[in-house]
């Protein structure tokens, strides 16, 4: 059963205390980047083998493959997939940014360019469930952003096939390449490259804590989203809220993963109470009870306040990966949140619509990092690189301010490159 905390009975760190990963999965992660980076695909079948029981004959995924998952898929599905996009779309494309240029002294040009990332690499997790959402979610952005090739590693079945609704939603992204690996393994592939699988500049996507650990591993090598914990949620909930609906909304994500958190802050004792005993009720009628009732029970908790100020304030201190204001006027609070990953504004906005449908992206930050990073973005496939331009005149006017700013730091050989060009030979 959850926990209910009365947040003025309590310590800070019984409050705000977080799921702590016990085991390390470094040294064995580190082992398979290794191997991968030695023996290239040879390591990728024998992975494969070992933690998928698939026996390939190769990693790529065919264009009859792709078509046959097309023909299995759903009609219906397709087209939700179709409009989905669409919306993933409309929201994305509104993030491009420009490059810019300022040229209002004379002489001076100096400005910035936008300018994506080569090739790009998504990890679409496979095994406990999958997720076609993930595809589109970080495939659509890369594309708006102009990456020239945009590659998807995601691991296979037994019988070596990638699951139908996964291939499906790549094929609607627009996703270039596929292929069939996954673990700590395929992060290595897409960082280091090996004969099939091309290396990448950027990547990106959710996975086990063997994947965050590879994702960990190899930055520096290559760039990488972020370092992505168990699912979060956390629900602000006034008296009039519906226990049905809020417990519900608890479960969605509680039922992701058993290491999963799902919070209710409130200044309803009645509602905490309430939700609760909702949460015993639909425990049990979920496909995935047993995963959500290890959540619940172990990460859950309603911490009860005194006011929605105090309310408001406890979940910026938690910085959740989703937060649902589910009070009457939530536009009147969204300037209170300061930490959160995405923000869904109301009591008839589930969490469901962010990971699914409405368009903004539902990559986010997890572990309390809301406080200090963003969701994915078109920005996480671009780069950035500035320029500077000034004629003979322009430098002869700031030349020697240059050189005393250098001197400054005893660098000599600065200052004399910044005068070199305008004084005579026999005094530069």
């Amino acid at each position: 059963m959850i926990k209910i905390l009365n947040y003025n009975e309590l310590s800070y760190d019984e409050i705000f205390a977080r799921f702590e990963p016990t085991s390390s999965v470094e040294d064995v992660v580190s082992d398979i980047i290794k191997t991968v980076r030695a023996n290239g695909d040879k390591a990728l079948f024998d992975y494969t083998a070992r933690f998928d029981k698939a026996q390939l004959t190769a990693l790529q995924v065919t264009k009859e493959e792709i078509e046959e998952a097309g023909s299995i898929v759903e009609p219906k599905f397709i087209d939700i997939l179709e409009r989905a996009a669409k919306n993933i779309r409309k929201f994305h494309e509104a993030q491009k940014r420009q490059s810019l240029i300022i040229n209002d002294e004379d002489g001076i040009v100096t400005g910035q360019k936008i300018i994506p990332v080569d090739r790009a690499g998504l990890y679409v997790p496979g095994g406990t469930a999958a997720y076609p959402s993930t595809v589109l979610m970080d495939a659509i952005p890369a594309k708006i952003a102009g990456v020239k090739e945009v590659v998807m590693v995601t691991p296979p079945s037994a019988d070596g096939k990638v699951n139908p609704a996964i291939l499906a939603a790549a094929s609607v992204a627009g996703i270039d390449k596929i292929f069939k690996v996954g673990g700590a393994q395929a992060i290595a592939a897409l960082a280091y490259g090996t004969e099939s699988v091309p290396k990448v500049d950027k990547i990106v996507g959710p996975g086990n804590a063997f994947v965050a650990e590879a994702k960990k591993q190899v930055f520096g090598t290559v760039s990488i989203d972020m370092i992505a914990g168990p699912s979060e949620i956390l629900v602000v909930a006034d008296e009039k809220s519906n226990p049905r609906y809020v417990a519900a909304d608890l479960l969605s994500q509680a039922e992701h993963d058993k290491n999963a958190s799902a919070v209710l802050v409130t200044d309803s004792m009645a509602l905490a109470q309430a939700v609760s005993e909702e949460l015993e009720k639909q425990i049990p009628l979920l496909d995935r009870a047993e995963i959500a009732r290890a959540s619940i029970d172990n990460n859950g908790k309603i911490i009860v306040a005194d006011n929605l100020n105090v309310v408001v304030d406890i979940a910026n201190e938690i910085a959740p990966e989703h937060l649902e204001l589910c009070v009457d006027n939530p536009f009147d609070w969204l300037d209170k949140i300061r930490h959160a990953g995405s923000i869904f504004m109301g009591r008839n906005c589930p969490e469901a619509l962010g990971d699914y449908f409405a368009g903004p992206n539902h990559t986010l930050p997890t572990s309390g990092t809301a406080k200090f990073s963003s969701p994915l973005s078109v920005d996480d496939f671009v780069k950035k690189t500035q320029y500077t331009y000034y004629t003979a005149d322009a430098l002869k006017r700031v030349a020697e301010d240059v050189a005393f700013f250098a001197r400054k730091e005893g660098l000599t050989g600065h200052a004399k490159s910044a005068v070199i060009r305008t004084r005579p030979e026999d005094e530069a």
